[in-house]
């Protein structure tokens, strides 16, 4: 026993040294491993983690061989459960959190439980890790987070093997295909039903042959055969089948026979300006013959004269019928037999005013942007129309005029030029130009609604014309041509669709001429909802209603 040295103790000077400060050659050996510990910098991503870092944990474990009493003399003190260590490292962890992770923290850090002063191996819940263990686990957990934050994305395994950006792209990818299916079916749906919106050339002939042929007759009738109606000038062909909008059959046709009026005084009837109380000034004009004792020329008894003369007119035309009068409606409707075709004409008698628009015309036609200001001013050149046409119960009365003799303005002529006219440049849906989708849009809304019109009783007061003031809307709004792109016709019909949604929501769609006169006004709020839901669902699943 005298042979063998004495174990060291609490009270020794040798365990009084040790538990003291650092040398110097401690200090700087620490401070070195630090370093290279934080700068050191992973290979390219293509490195394996297991072999980063190799070269100075060699040079590390070599140093420890030839002297090991620098490592384990370090400080650390099994009694206290590495404290000291573990201190420094929380020290450093808080001034730079990257160089540890989670695991590391949770694996160094020392139980709440352990002070300085009473920390053991037992009580403390963590083993005690020599300097070298420390070192190592230190170097391995700042080369693994630098490696991985250097790494790109794509070597970030997933759960089943596949990289993190390859499931991002997976998914991305079977939702495009997805959406492209989608679209793929919707444009299938949208051409077979314009395919099938499309008058044969065969039907549209004969049936122009026998209404231009009706057209003459009373043409002829009234220049002829009355006094009233002998000024009637040539007619005028409008309506969806002239603007090369009518769908599936060429059944209904509308022709106006405007007598010119010349000198007339026009007072507004309503607050919107759309519809007129007319009286003749001095001068011969055979529909004076109306206007007795100062009067204005009473609209109802004008037109109920030239539907007479109309039923005297075809009396000798075969296969031809004239509908009951309807209320409100300003046209005479005949039906006539082609084949085995019923076919409609309404026609239409219309006063022509050629003079300057009325005052409420003058923020309309909103037209620069799209068409041009040239064009606008040409049109505004032309006259305009009054039609013997009024809204509501026609007894009411306002400063003794009754409603049913008063007229409502028209531009169906100038609607006509623009729907022919219709691209921002003069070449659109020529022969030899650019061909866009705008006409095709329109054509779809108007056979949508009058689908859900067949379903549902309540949308009889929505009507064409809401569809084509909704359109003409539009077009203002998105005025190039290559908004309206051939191609994207069922981006440009799901746009179209959602313009004339807005508007039944808020129950709000001004005349394109007048702007004051809001043509939703004689639509309840609950039709107009109701409407804009079921084209919302129509448009959201794909337009079901064209498949049936």
């Amino acid at each position: 026993m005298s042979g063998r040295r004495k174990p060291r103790t609490a009270k020794s000077p040798e365990a009084k040294r040790s538990t003291g400060t650092r040398t110097n050659t401690e200090e700087k050996q620490t401070k070195t491993f630090e370093e290279q510990a934080a700068n050191f910098n992973p290979p390219a991503s293509g490195a394996r983690p297991k072999k980063c870092g190799a070269p100075a944990k060699v040079k590390l474990d070599e140093e420890i061989k030839k002297d090991p009493k620098k490592t384990t003399a370090s400080g650390a003190r099994p009694k206290k459960c590495g404290a000291p260590a573990k201190v420094k490292l929380d020290e450093e962890i808080k001034k730079d959190p990257k160089k540890t992770t989670t695991a590391t923290t949770a694996q160094t850090k020392p139980n709440v439980n352990c002070t300085a002063s009473d920390a053991n191996p037992e009580t403390c819940g963590t083993k005690t890790k020599s300097p070298v263990d420390e070192k190592d686990n230190i170097i391995s957990t700042i080369y693994k987070d630098k490696c991985a934050a250097e790494q790109p994305e794509s070597t970030l395994k997933g759960k089943k093997g596949m990289t993190q950006l390859q499931m991002k792209q997976l998914s991305h990818d079977d939702s495009k295909k997805a959406d492209d299916v989608k679209k793929t079916e919707l444009r299938t749906t949208l051409n077979a039903t314009l395919e099938n919106l499309k008058i044969r050339m065969k039907e549209k002939s004969k049936a122009s042959e026998v209404i231009n042929k009706l057209e003459k007759v009373i043409l002829k009738h009234l220049r002829s055969e009355t006094i009233w109606f002998r000024q009637v000038e040539e007619p005028l062909h409008t309506g969806s089948y002239y603007e090369n909008l009518k769908i599936s059959n060429p059944d209904e046709f509308d022709i106006m026979f405007p007598i010119p009026v010349q000198r007339i005084d026009i007072q507004p009837f309503t607050e919107d300006g759309a519809f007129y109380v007319v009286s003749l000034k001095r001068g011969y004009n055979p529909l004076k013959r109306f206007q007795e004792d100062g009067k204005p020329l009473p609209a109802s008894e004008i037109l109920q004269d030239f539907r007479q003369e109309v039923i005297e007119s075809i009396k000798d035309f075969p296969g031809v019928s004239i509908d009951r009068k309807k209320r409100g409606c300003p046209a005479v409707t005949l039906n006539i037999k082609v084949e085995s075709r019923d076919i409609s004409l309404d026609i239409v008698l219309c006063l022509v005013v050629q003079s300057s628009w009325p005052d409420f015309t003058s923020d309309g036609l909103k037209i620069e942007a799209w068409l041009g200001r040239k064009i606008k001013k040409d049109y505004k050149f032309k006259p305009y129309y009054l039609v013997s046409k009024y809204e509501g119960n026609g007894n009411d009365e306002r400063d003794g005029i009754l409603a049913k003799d008063c007229w409502r303005i028209s531009f169906s002529h100038v609607e006509k030029e623009i729907l022919k006219n219709h691209g921002s440049v003069k070449t659109c849906c020529e022969k030899d130009g650019t061909h866009c989708c705008r006409k095709d849009c329109l054509k779809l809304l108007k056979h949508l609604l009058s689908l859900l019109k067949e379903q549902d009783k309540s949308f009889a007061k929505f009507c064409s014309y809401h569809v084509k003031t909704t359109f003409l809307h539009a077009c203002c709004s998105r005025t190039n041509d290559s908004q309206w792109a051939a191609a994207d016709l069922t981006q440009c019909f799901e746009q179209l669709l959602i313009d004339f949604e807005k508007h039944l929501e808020s129950r709000q769609l001004n005349n394109f001429f007048i702007p004051a006169q809001n043509l939703l006004s004689g639509c309840s709020q609950k039709s107009c909802k109701s409407l804009a839901l079921r084209i919302k669902k129509e448009r959201e699943e794909g337009f079901p209603i064209f498949k049936c």
